[in-house]
């Protein structure tokens, strides 16, 4: 066993561009194999932060500039897909920065554009590679993404939209995962451009609508905007759903 281990961790020390080295504990008998490492999303946060303000707007001709480091980013993701044994946030993790930085390569491929619907069939085109194969934005979200049984993730996915949430400028890891999907929640529900929630009256995103069953799996849709809503609604307020700006996230 101990052997096993050492060849392990030499195999990892000199390998590094495929995983970030997690400590081991003392006790590591019991340790689960797949908890030894973590994907390394450190290219991608850094691409966010130099390209994406705090509102989730996105300066695409700066981010032109760094295509190159964002292929790489992907190509990496596309040799690292997690595995079965895997757990929840690293797949979380992986899925949506996977969906994010996908969706950033595919506005640059097809840049300028006003929209991302000016593009021809964009989230049925496979553009994602994931291992030997290609899929569709779409299909990583309806396939993958929201079979994972975390709602939260339509706050978290962005579509290069204004109505769309903002895409973050932090990469989401397996650590940060629970924050972040609280924060982007909270933030989107209470977003006044996004949502606009009285006592009386709740004009939604149609992000709510499109999506209705993800949120009401274990209550009412009313019951899933209280979690996070400063205004919290009653069974009496009524529901309508704000038109869909679907103009490109851009920096002006």
């Amino acid at each position: 066993m101990h052997l096993k281990l050492s060849i392990l961790l030499i195999l990892l020390l000199t390998n590094s561009s495929v995983v970030s080295f997690v400590p081991l504990p003392r006790s590591i008998e019991n340790f689960p194999m797949d908890m030894v490492w973590q994907l390394d999303h450190s290219q991608w946060d850094i691409l966010l932060k130099k390209h994406v303000d705090n509102t989730g707007n996105v300066d695409y001709k700066g981010f032109a500039q760094d295509i190159n480091a964002l292929q790489d980013y992907l190509d990496y993701l596309a040799k690292n897909q997690p595995t079965d044994k895997a757990h929840k946030p690293e797949k979380l993790a992986y899925y949506i920065n996977l969906y994010n930085a996908a969706t950033v390569k595919l506005i640059l491929d097809n840049y300028p554009t006003k929209s991302i619907k000016d593009i021809k069939n964009p989230w049925g085109k496979d553009v994602v590679q994931m291992g030997t194969e290609k899929i569709s934005l779409g299909n990583l979200e309806h396939k993958i993404l929201r079979k994972m049984d975390e709602p939260r993730i339509h706050f978290a996915i962005n579509c290069a939209s204004f109505s769309c949430p903002k895409l973050l400028n932090t990469a989401f890891t397996a650590t940060n995962l629970e924050k972040l999907l609280e924060q982007t929640a909270i933030d989107f529900i209470n977003d006044p451009k996004r949502n606009v929630l009285t006592k009386e009256k709740a004009s939604l995103s149609e992000i709510f609508n499109w999506y209705k069953k993800d949120f009401t799996k274990n209550g009412s849709l009313i019951d899933y905007l209280n979690k996070y809503a400063s205004q919290k609604l009653t069974s009496d307020t009524k529901i309508s759903y704000l038109n869909y700006n679907w103009g490109l996230n851009e920096i002006e």
